[in-house]
């Protein structure tokens, strides 16, 4: 038996592999306003954060302000990229069928992209009534307001859940909550994760046996 009463899934990265698309689009984008970076510099200043926090970025890079229709252009191609390409994280959806205790996805995007991207990869039935946007409480991780609102909701105490990230900013979040956090390193190339996760883990198919732990 598990000694978590429920798990909290951070989404891009962890349930949808969205993290090279949404990436693309952001380094397209900046690079048209002169940013000069690539993807890998995206995933290492980008992954996690705050749109707000990765525009500041890019705006102190180029060093002027950003076009003004920066961000409804982001959210129109990555939103298009993500209708064609986006795919479920390989071998959530057995997870998911599987955990034996409550779970629900608490992420840094907005709602509307969380049920996208979900919809998108047929894990949209598993999350209904169980969404937690940032942007509905306009707290970004690392505060962790996010995971807070997340277990409230579900009747746990942050002590009584684990929370699922696959991002440096992420951990700190529910670190900073009071949570353990299993850090997913599929594509942690930097090993940022296991300096400070609960655990680590780099294939969804031994997510089950470190929640029997």
């Amino acid at each position: 038996m598990s000694k978590y009463k429920c798990v909290i899934f951070d989404c891009d990265g962890v349930l949808v592999d969205s993290e090279p698309l949404s990436n693309q689009v952001m380094v397209d984008l900046a690079n048209q306003s002169g940013a000069s970076i690539n993807l890998d510099y995206a995933y290492n200043n980008f992954k996690g954060n705050s749109l707000q926090n990765c525009v500041k970025q890019i705006t102190e890079l180029i060093g002027k302000d950003i076009p003004f229709d920066f961000e409804s252009e982001y959210r129109k191609q990555s939103f298009e990229k993500f209708k064609n390409e986006i795919q479920p994280i390989e071998g959530i959806k057995d997870v998911l069928n599987h955990l034996e205790i409550p779970f629900c996805v608490a992420s840094s995007g907005p709602e509307n992209k969380i049920k996208l991207n979900l919809e998108l990869t047929g894990l949209l039935p598993y999350f209904e009534s169980k969404i937690f946007s940032c942007y509905t409480i306009q707290k970004w991780k690392p505060d962790p307001a996010v995971f807070i609102w997340a277990s409230k909701t579900m009747g746990f105490k942050p002590e009584e859940c684990v929370v699922v990230e696959d991002s440096p900013i992420g951990v700190e979040a529910a670190i900073n909550g009071g949570f353990d956090v299993f850090g997913y390193t599929a594509h942690d190339y930097l090993e940022e994760l296991k300096v400070n996760a609960t655990n680590t883990f780099d294939s969804m198919i031994k997510l089950s046996d470190l929640l029997e732990c």
